[in-house]
């Protein structure tokens, strides 16, 4: 199942690395943007759509989507929800804070096979941090490519994330980007709804389009079909996965998804090799 995404050799760190904590920034009311840097030797190279174990020294690690841009050189980026006692310790780290990084793992969104194709990308809620780095090296290489299309949903405004970047987004000429969310105040002047409402609005060609979709499970189960009865082919969808990631290098099994290891196998996996999967209850 591997074959089915971009690999990348396998990372062999069994230890973290420290990182220096060198700017927070808050996105919503339980998530935050880090940018790290490694206290000595070299930062972290990963392609789109690979992920990293943070650790928070004394309480544990997790894994998080990196989430910078891949065609600048900087800090690592990662995008963190405070969902649990570790992504917590991890989101309260302040600048000059030490985390522990392994990585990079796993496979990357296949941008390269994506060249001369349209371009769509679905994100639904903090899905759009693990495509945020595919999108910047699509942006940087507009030539290569057709039309290029962001749909993202929320649950409300103040769930979006880098609200900022999205408003410089829109203003480009090379991207179409559309937002919705679910429900919104009165003085919400966007759209509400689903994100899958957005796909028969999008100016692309489905017959040639390659298109990567992350979010919630459900989500993309829906946005996945929904993109498959607008004409895009099964094999030209890619999905990103998030199931708890212990060891990151196939040992623990505790990411296990059906056949797959996500770790290993993922967490970019081609719909058609994933969709069997989805459509077992409770897997």
């Amino acid at each position: 199942m591997g074959a089915a995404t971009e690999r990348r050799p396998a990372a062999v760190a069994t230890a973290p690395v420290p990182f220096r904590v060198l700017r927070r920034r808050r996105e919503t009311a339980d998530t935050w943007t880090l940018e790290l840097e490694p206290i000595a030797g070299e930062g972290l190279a990963a392609e789109p759509g690979q992920f990293a174990m943070l650790y928070a020294f004394g309480v544990g690690e997790v894994p998080v989507s990196i989430s910078g841009d891949p065609t600048r050189p900087g800090p690592l980026v990662h995008t963190v929800r405070a969902v649990g006692p570790v992504s917590q310790a991890i989101c309260s780290a302040r600048p000059g804070d030490t985390l522990g990084v392994r990585g990079p793992f796993g496979s990357a969104w296949p941008v390269e096979k994506a060249r001369g194709s349209d371009v769509v990308i679905v994100a639904g809620g903090i899905g759009l941090a693990p495509l945020r780095s595919a999108l910047y090296t699509v942006l940087a290489n507009d030539a290569d490519f057709g039309s290029v299309v962001l749909l993202y949903g929320g649950r409300t405004p103040a769930d979006l994330l880098y609200r900022r970047e999205l408003e410089r987004w829109r203003g480009r000429l090379d991207l179409d980007v559309a937002v919705t969310v679910d429900t919104a105040a009165a003085d919400w002047r966007g759209k509400v709804g689903v994100v899958t409402q957005l796909i028969g609005r999008a100016a692309f060609d489905p017959s040639s389009a390659v298109a990567f979709v992350c979010g919630p499970e459900i989500m993309m189960r829906v946005t996945a079909q929904s993109l498959v009865d607008h004409g895009v082919a099964s094999d030209r969808i890619y999905l990103s996965m998030e199931r708890n990631m212990r060891c990151a290098v196939a040992h623990c099994g505790h990411c296990q998804f059906g056949p797959t290891l996500i770790c290993r196998d993922g967490p970019v996996y081609r719909h058609d090799v994933l969709a069997p999967l989805l459509e077992v209850r409770e897997l």
